[in-house]
């Protein structure tokens, strides 16, 4: 694999996260950087020793890959700038500030068939990563974000900020569409809601309840998964992973543990405990590495603009919803 050659526009604190991110991968050279405040542009050149470039421009004219970590209102022009210019993009959730405009970059990126990325980290957080190769079916998903609060993120909704990552998760594991959706929330400290639950049902009759919050003493990012004879529990904060689940006394895991045996019908079931290994890889190294690697291959990245559009679809139903005070019909 060629090293690619990666452009950051927006290097605020998250966009800072990034450009260290690249500068720490084999596979990527971090050419340069912009933004419009100068005094931290220079000061993050200098750091990873890249160029300051002029003008967003100038830096899509002279990398392979483009980064977008501007604020989300920015998203849709930078981004049509470098798909305007053929050059894959990777853009921080949520993929846009509208549905118009998600749609727009979804359809240009399909009519030239040039990639874009969506900055869903969790996607790649290693205790979602670790269920890979599990049969998932849920029935029904709870979900809890909560987050101090941070005014770096109040542009916009806490949907936005923080229930897009949940939706977007929640969304990748269940394959039918949205059937109708109730939620409510309050303004605490800014003018969009701070504190928001939804509950999402699906037409095959699975149902995901959603919270997050901005206005918390304590992080937490937790989501639990119930399906058919099993229980799962991700941790993204702590990188935990657990499973519980009920199997034939005949079918044990060698990597599980036998916590018991109930009487199930005219069965017997074992209870058994489950910790899959987690991956070590830091999340946002993955997702750039997985970009990467499907622009080699020619294949979809694994969180398309597609996808990001439907997590923001979702997000702006709830929204929407808060705001009416009514039931929106997906």
């Amino acid at each position: 694999m060629m090293k690619k050659r990666v452009g950051v526009i927006g290097v605020g604190k998250l966009g800072n996260f990034h450009c260290n991110a690249l500068s720490r991968l084999s596979e990527a050279e971090l050419i340069g950087i912009y933004d419009s405040d100068l005094a931290r542009k220079k000061e993050l050149a200098q750091q990873y020793h890249c160029i300051p470039f002029e003008s967003e421009e100038e830096l899509i004219a002279k990398v392979d890959i483009v980064g977008v970590i501007v604020p989300t209102s920015h998203h849709f022009k930078v981004v049509k700038a470098a798909l305007d210019a053929r050059k894959p993009v990777f853009v921080e959730k949520p993929i846009t500030s509208t549905l118009e405009e998600a749609k727009e970059i979804v359809e240009l990126s399909q009519a030239i068939n040039v990639p874009v990325q969506v900055g869903h980290i969790e996607r790649f957080n290693p205790a979602i990563r670790a269920l890979d190769g599990y049969e998932l079916n849920p029935l029904f998903i709870e979900s809890h974000r909560l987050a101090p609060f941070d005014p770096r993120g109040t542009d916009v909704a806490v949907i936005l900020d923080l229930m897009i990552h949940d939706i977007d998760i929640i969304l990748s594991l269940i394959n039918a569409p949205v059937s109708q959706i109730h939620a409510n929330g309050v303004a605490i400290v800014s003018d969009e809601a701070d504190i928001a639950n939804a509950r999402i049902e699906f037409t095959n009759g699975c149902v995901a309840n959603v919270t997050a919050s901005r206005i918390s003493q304590r992080k937490m990012r937790k989501m639990r998964i119930f399906q058919r004879d099993a229980y799962i529990s991700i941790d993204f904060l702590l990188r935990l992973t657990e499973i519980f689940r009920l199997t034939d006394s005949h079918d044990e895991s060698s990597a599980a543990i036998n916590l018991g045996q109930i009487e199930k019908g005219k069965h017997q079931k074992n209870i058994l405990y489950e910790k899959p290994p987690v991956p070590e890889q830091d999340a946002m190294q993955a997702e750039w590495q997985s970009f990467f690697k499907a622009i080699d291959s020619h294949q979809c990245p694994l969180v398309t603009a597609q996808d990001g559009y439907e997590a923001l679809k979702i997000a702006m139903q709830i929204r929407e919803k808060i705001a009416a005070g009514a039931v929106a019909q997906g």
